[in-house]
């Protein structure tokens, strides 16, 4: 059993095993704060129909657990999705988030820094189930001269070493987020490759993507138009970033000084903020909820984060099309493709996606996916300002 929960330390990339920058004292720290931190939340998880059952269960949360099993035989039973236990009980962490993720990335480049972990190799953020562990891991890095982000994490996949319950954290998402969340973290059960986080996290998002449209299909129409305006937002969102990452990229790998780089870099942040604020007050009528990202000009670690989740999903939904048979519901045939790319290598993989979504636009003009229209394209123009003070 310890093995076992040692292993879902790993599969979170919370694992004794850490950077050799790190101390070996910081190492085993990490990973006992990892263990304890799941035994909790392992430890505060009932059954599902435990919580039915008891007459002291509110009747808010009592709804929103027969939703959950609802979307989580849905899951299985229209997707292909594992069909176990995880998402068969459930647990209040008293707290907002289940883990906070911490990320990083040089000053010009938005490489993300990996740390290596037996079992899954080599991933691109650290988590912690403390908020405080999260911000002081953070601030040596920064110290270190890195660009650094902390991002709270409301669910999280052991890659099915032990049941995954259903947490307060994401339990009171909107239905159709609800379900999105669901389908992508059972996504890591199907297909987990080592070494590479984009990979991984980029085909949960497909799942996601293909899953919750075949999900709300079956709901009625007041659902499906609220989480229609969500996706359009959240498109708007990653499209705008995606313009931002792709104007560094070009910044960075350019031939010019690191002062000009560095200055350049400073125009593209304060154009990004300019161009998010215009969006969020014209396109989306004020509506604020992605305020909280752009407080701070996003640095290196955020788009880089955010990119690990989307770069590589106009590919996979492309694979899904070429997969997809008449009258068939599942995911299955797209798995089993899925399966096979992860036996290639890295550069492998990443051409067959690439060739895959070159080949869906080609084909039909666009890929099916609710994250590649392009909204909004900030670029790095040397001739241009921006006063940051305005902001």
């Amino acid at each position: 059993m310890i093995r076992a929960l040692l292993l879902t330390a790993v599969a979170l990339a919370l694992s004794a095993c850490a950077s050799a920058r790190l101390a070996m004292e910081d190492s085993l720290g990490y990973g006992w704060q990892a263990l304890r931190g799941h035994l909790h939340v392992l430890a505060q998880a009932r059954p599902v129909q435990d919580w039915l059952d008891d007459p002291q269960t509110p009747p808010a949360l009592r709804a929103r657990l027969v939703l959950v099993q609802e979307i989580r035989a849905f899951a299985s039973r229209d997707l292909g999705l594992p069909d176990n236990r995880s998402y068969r009980s459930y647990a209040d962490l008293k707290q907002p988030y289940a883990v906070w993720n911490v990320f990083s990335a040089p000053e010009l480049s938005l490489k993300l820094d990996t740390w290596c972990f037996p079992v899954v190799g080599c991933i691109s953020y650290r988590g912690y189930y403390g908020q405080a562990q999260a911000q002081q891991f953070a601030d040596r890095l920064a110290a270190q001269g890195r660009e650094v982000h902390v991002g709270g994490i409301p669910a999280y996949s052991t890659l099915g070493f032990t049941p995954d319950p259903v947490l307060n954290t994401f339990i009171g998402l909107p239905d159709g987020e609800l379900a999105r969340l669901l389908f992508h973290e059972l996504a890591h059960q199907v297909v987990y490759v080592g070494d590479d986080t984009m990979f991984n996290e980029s085909f949960a998002t497909a799942v996601e993507v293909a899953g919750v449209e075949r999900w709300l299909a079956t709901r009625d129409v007041a659902t499906r138009e609220r989480y229609a305006v969500y996706a359009g937002r959240r498109r708007d969102f990653l499209t705008l970033l995606r313009a931002a990452r792709s104007s560094l990229e070009g910044l960075y790998q350019s031939d010019q000084s690191e002062a000009r780089k560095q200055a350049g870099k400073r125009v593209l942040q304060c154009q990004l903020q300019t161009a998010y604020q215009t969006m969020r007050d014209e396109r989306w009528g004020g509506y604020a909820g992605y305020d909280r990202f752009f407080a701070r000009p996003p640095n290196n670690a955020q788009l880089a984060a955010v990119g690990t989740y989307d770069e590589l999903v106009p590919g996979f939904l492309a694979l899904l099309g070429e997969t997809e048979v008449a009258g068939t519901k599942t995911l299955e045939p797209l798995f089993e493709r899925v399966r096979a790319l992860a036996n290639e290598s890295r550069d492998a993989r990443r051409a067959v996606l690439a060739a895959a979504a070159s080949k869906a636009v080609a084909t039909d003009g666009a890929v099916a996916t609710d994250i590649t229209r392009d909204t909004g394209k900030p670029r790095f123009d040397p001739a241009s300002t921006c006063n940051p003070r305005r902001l």
